[in-house]
């Protein structure tokens, strides 16, 4: 086998965070990493590519042992990393981004037609034609992904881990991406996929092994091994007590609840066209459409990160001010974006820091938040939502991803908001947050809360929403109640437009 550790532990203060794991990796095969977050794979993957130095334990590679001190050791070895979030320089060139660090140069300097050429050659193998003299950041994702799986393959060779790779692609991305991916096992590279997508693992992997709370449970072949119990293998307990209990029923007298928002013809040119949409009291209205819809548009029309051209909001009271975020939150609203990394949480600052974050900005920075109280905040929301941690000064950004998302949950239910807008809540978790998450959504809507929940997921909207309204080419088409909250119904209006289309063709 390429690839072999056994025994391999890690440890940090208060926590040990692999404990004395074995893993294989064969040539020619795709094989998942799967677990809770929390549950040691980032760990596990960065002990294996030298961004951290294990405690003990040993890595062979070709079976010789190995102990990669940095990245550009472990990839000079032969093992290569892309991450979800891509690793490359999206203001360079595709070309200058696969030759970076070993150039070819003509009399001292870059020779750039050898460049494109050299580019054109990495890039023969992998089904992309495209102009490899544009800047990266022209392409979309699935492209610098396998743009950044190109480099790493030509650099290492041997071993390629592949995180979250599909976390930020639609359905057609994805497949493009898969097929790169079996066509480097067919080459007999040795492939370490990590995902949450757990019908992605089903589609693509040969074996799999699940790490949960630092330790290795299983090594089986995926199809060997069916979903509920991968499930309980990660979780540790039945599925009956996490997903089942998050489903819910739609409460066929929500609609008679008081009113906590009416949103009137409220909307913008090129954004979302005009919509009206009241909001009831403990009420959760989902909102489905595909990427590029509308959806995040909506949401942050609703907070005030864009301005509405049209229309208001209005309570009882009358008007709602809040053409920025700053009024938002002062009129009692919360917002959870999808990409916590980047507009979620500060990672430097601690997951106390990180809690209080909100409810301060209301405040205004010349009245702040005693410490003890930031203390006590902290303290009960590390514990309400389980958010797995070391302690409350503990930099946010060393968390696992669905620890993360509680804390910025945390800072919004520490606010007591009446509208709170969660954008992708489980997106990039594992399934036990996943279904923790379902759970809190159902028990702050039995408090009264009200919520906006946006997912590509239509099982998760299905199984917490009152309501669910469609959008699709940034308008809202459908809302859905009672028993039209399914599947079905769902995807026939997402696809109407193009269905009568095509009728109308005919």
């Amino acid at each position: 086998m390429p690839l072999t550790i056994r025994s391999l532990s890690k440890s940090f203060p208060g926590a040990k965070a692999l404990d004395c794991v074995d893993f294989d990796l064969r040539a020619g095969e795709v094989h998942a990493l799967l677990g809770e977050n929390g549950a040691g794979k980032s760990t596990l993957i960065k002990c294996l590519t030298g961004a951290y130095r294990r405690d003990s334990g040993e890595i062979m590679l070709n079976g010789e042992a190995i102990s990669p001190s940095s990245t550009s050791e472990a990839q000079a070895l032969g093992i290569g990393t892309v991450y979800q979030e891509v690793n490359l320089l999206p203001n360079l060139t595709v070309a200058q981004n696969l030759t970076f660090g070993r150039e070819p140069r003509r009399f001292g300097f870059i020779d750039g037609t050898a460049q494109r050429a050299e580019a054109r050659r990495m890039l023969s193998g992998y089904g992309l034609d495209i102009d490899v003299g544009r800047d990266l950041g022209a392409y979309s994702v699935a492209i610098q992904q396998i743009v950044a799986i190109a480099r790493a393959v030509e650099l290492s060779g041997k071993v390629l881990i592949l995180d979250e790779p599909t976390a930020s692609l639609d359905a057609d991305e994805t497949r493009m991406l898969f097929d790169v991916v079996r066509s480097l096992r067919e080459k007999g590279l040795g492939i370490v996929f990590v995902s949450h997508f757990l019908d992605q693992v089903f589609e693509l992997t040969d074996r799999l092994t699940v790490l949960r709370n630092g330790r290795k449970i299983v090594t089986e072949e995926t199809a060997r091994l069916d979903r509920v119990r991968l499930i309980e293998h990660m979780l540790g307990r039945e599925l009956s007590m996490t997903e089942d209990a998050a489903r819910r029923k739609t409460d066929p007298n929500v609609a008679t609840r008081p009113e906590v928002v009416r949103f009137e013809n409220f909307g913008r040119s090129g954004v979302v066209e005009p919509f009206d949409l009241t909001v009831h009291r403990g009420e959760v209205i989902g909102l489905a459409g595909l990427l590029g819809s509308g959806r995040t548009e909506t949401a942050e029309l609703m907070f005030g990160v864009r301005t509405a051209a049209s229309g208001e909001a209005r309570d009882e009271t009358g008007r709602i001010a809040h053409a920025n975020p700053r009024e938002a939150i002062a009129s009692g609203f919360g917002f959870a974006p999808e990409d916590r990394k980047t507009d979620g949480i500060i990672a430097e600052l601690s997951i106390r820091e990180n809690i209080i974050l909100a409810m301060q900005a209301r405040r205004g920075w010349a009245k702040p938040i005693p410490r003890a109280e930031q203390d006590r905040l902290a303290a009960d929301y590390i514990e309400k939502l389980d958010i797995r941690t070391s302690g409350p000064e503990k930099p946010i950004g060393q968390l696992s991803g669905g620890n993360q998302q509680k804390v910025v949950l945390a800072r919004w239910l520490a606010m007591n908001p009446r509208f709170l807008i969660l954008d992708e809540p489980t997106r990039g978790i594992d399934v036990g947050a996943h279904a923790e998450i379902l759970n809190l959504i159902r028990q702050l809507t039995d408090e009264g809360m009200s919520l906006l929940v946006i997912s590509s997921e239509l099982d998760e909207l299905i199984a917490v929403s009152n309501r669910i309204v469609v959008v699709r080419d940034r308008r809202h088409v459908a809302e859905l109640t009672g028993d039209d909250i399914a599947t079905g119904p769902i995807v026939r209006a997402i696809a109407a437009e193009a269905a009568a289309q095509a009728e109308k063709v005919a």
